[in-house]
C-alpha cells in the first residue's frame, strides 16, 4: 500500500484513513482487520480511533488500547499494556518477552475467539481508565497565590 504523505492524513478523520487502509489491503489482511475493527468497537463502542505513527490504526479510550498493524503474512494487534493483562484464552502469541507489550498475531486462515478478544479489549480499557484515575489522584493540586 502506498502511505499518504502527512499533509495528505492531517485534514482527513482516522475512521477514513483506517477504512482506506483496509480497502488498499484487498486481501484476507484486510477482513481480518475490519473484522478486529469491529469486535474491538463492539467491546468499547466509546474507542477513539487514531492514525498515528506515518500510517497505524490505533485504539484508545482513557489511553491506547491496542494497535493494528499488517504485514505480508500477519496482521498484528499490539497492546501497550498486555503485559498487565489477564490473557486466559491465550490469546497473545507475540512479543511476550517484553516488560509491557502483548501482540496477536493472526495468520491468514486463522480465527481468533470473538468473545475472548472482546473480554481482553475491555480488561484493557479498564486497566487505562483506572490508570487514568491514579495519575488523577497523584496530581498535586495546584493553589492560587
Amino acid at each position: 500500500m502506498k502511505k499518504p504523505t502527512a499533509s495528505a492524513t492531517e485534514n482527513t478523520p482516522a475512521s477514513e484513513l483506517i477504512d482506506a487502509r483496509i480497502a488498499d489491503l484487498g486481501d484476507w489482511r484486510g477482513t481480518t482487520l475490519s473484522t478486529l475493527r469491529a469486535l474491538i468497537k463492539e467491546a468499547e463502542p466509546n474507542v477513539v480511533e487514531e492514525w498515528k505513527w506515518m500510517g497505524t490504526p490505533v485504539w484508545s479510550h482513557a489511553g491506547i488500547i491496542c494497535t493494528g498493524e499488517s504485514y505480508k503474512s500477519v496482521v498484528k494487534l499490539t497492546f501497550l499494556k498486555g503485559a498487565s493483562l489477564k490473557d486466559p484464552s491465550k490469546l497473545f502469541n507475540a512479543s511476550l518477552d517484553g516488560n509491557a507489550r502483548r501482540a496477536i498475531d493472526i495468520h491468514e486462515g486463522e480465527q481468533i475467539d470473538a468473545n475472548a478478544f472482546k473480554a481482553l479489549i475491555r480488561e484493557a480499557v479498564d486497566l487505562n481508565e483506572s490508570s487514568a484515575k491514579a495519575k488523577a489522584k497523584a496530581k498535586p493540586k495546584q493553589t492560587e497565590q
